[in-house]
């Protein structure tokens, strides 16, 4: 899987003109913190893009890790080959750990809510 890099919101430039691009596991990262940081219906014409892991800060703490796991379980749906296989709630960081798994491969995505 290819995907352009992303960093903090923007594009990462790649020196000639273009953006820089991932692949692989790489890629399938970028995409998986991009569905997990958009937020789910906020594309009119792409409604089932996004996540709902705004909504974690509503939730009990103790409620949260499943909760996000859950969320993020939602928003990967449709990326063929990856599996989400839990995930972690920090308290102290605000953020939500997702341990993931892609063509046999572990992967963890973490994102700051």
């Amino acid at each position: 899987m290819t995907a352009v890099q992303l960093r903090e919101g923007d594009y990462c430039p790649d020196g000639a003109g273009g953006f820089a691009r991932a692949n692989g596991a790489e890629g399938v990262l970028e995409k998986v913190l991009f569905l997990l940081t958009a937020r789910r219906g906020s594309f009119p014409l792409l409604p089932e893009v996004g996540s709902r892991l705004y909504l974690l800060r509503r939730a009990k703490a103790s409620a949260r890790g499943a909760l996000g796991a859950s969320y993020a379980a939602e928003a990967l749906a449709g990326e063929p080959d990856l599996q989400v296989m839990g995930a972690a709630w920090d308290e102290a960081q605000g953020r939500l750990h997702v341990e993931l798994e892609w063509r046999g491969e572990s992967l963890r995505a973490s994102v700051s809510l």
